[in-house]
């Protein structure tokens, strides 16, 4: 008979643990390539070790008790690691239903003679185990989008590189569409740029822009604007044809701005600017 549901997971804490690893490893949603089985006794244990030391027969219908704490401590962790480590959320999920599932077959197996207890003491463990599994997924949610927000940060950083092609002269290819939050992240790095190196001239290279509208036209000329600030002067290159007649029909005025068709024609503009020349220089080829 079931006399006190705390007490008993207490008791049989060692069979509880081995009987959820056991259903871990025996589970379709093992994630060995992911996880070594080292790894995920580690965590079996250090979370049952948590719940056994925590739970008593007051807290056990309080889920959001403060006494549980360390508990979701313990499962913020485990689930922000699987996360990072490309666990699905079901997987992240069933988890926390398995050891659900162990606790329960351990209370029909000690409490079989009682069938009104063993229905009580059954609800208990489900709502508290549901309670943490709500947990669960709303801290994977937030851990994965963490992951997803710093891996979009890190492709705008690299897709927006700012290099110094001469002296005094900075190129920006831009690739790819062209919003308010890219042209916040292109107007830091290249006004940035401009501070660091002292440079005169900055190149804007949208021949990687899939194609140029209202809004992306105004952005670039924000850009400018802001170069222009700096104390230097701003080339559009990569002006394609198709991208040229769409300008005309939306009537964007780019007069006051410097547009060259490739970037090999702004950086000899800009060549021009700075006054310099470059020349092909013939080498006599020996006979031999």
């Amino acid at each position: 008979m079931i006399h006190k549901i705390a007490q008993l997971l207490k008791t049989n804490k060692a069979r509880l643990l081995d009987g959820w690893f056991q259903k871990q490893l025996a589970s379709e949603t093992l994630r060995d390539d992911l996880m070594t089985n080292d790894e995920l006794r580690a965590q079996s244990e250090e979370l049952v070790n948590a719940l056994t030391k925590t739970i008593h027969e007051e807290n056990i219908s309080q889920p959001d008790s403060s006494d549980f704490d360390e508990v979701f401590e313990i499962l913020a962790d485990i689930t922000a690691q699987r996360a990072r480590q490309g666990f699905s959320p079901r997987e992240t999920g069933l988890f926390i239903f398995s050891l659900k599932e162990t606790i329960l077959d351990l209370l029909a197996d000690l409490g079989a003679d009682d069938e009104v207890m063993l229905f009580q003491e059954s609800r208990k463990v489900s709502h508290l185990l549901d309670n943490f599994a709500i947990i669960t997924f709303e801290t994977f949610i937030k851990s994965r989008e963490e992951v997803i927000l710093r891996q979009t940060e890190e492709i705008s950083d690299i897709s927006t590189p700012v290099i110094q092609v001469w002296d005094g002269i900075l190129a920006l290819p831009i690739i790819g569409t062209l919003d308010s939050a890219r042209t916040q992240v292109v107007m830091e790095n290249l006004l940035q740029k401009i501070v660091d190196t002292g440079s005169s001239i900055a190149i804007l290279d949208i021949s990687g822009v899939p194609a140029v509208d209202s809004l992306v036209a105004q952005h670039l000329i924000k850009t400018v604007s802001a170069t222009r600030l700096m104390g230097a002067d701003c080339i559009i290159s990569g002006i394609r044809p198709e991208i040229a007649q769409t300008i005309v029909h939306l009537g964007i005025d780019l007069t006051n701005i410097v547009t060259k068709a490739s970037l090999a024609s702004a950086l000899r503009y800009a060549f021009g600017l700075q006054r310099l020349t470059v020349k092909r220089v013939e080498t006599d080829k020996k006979a031999f």
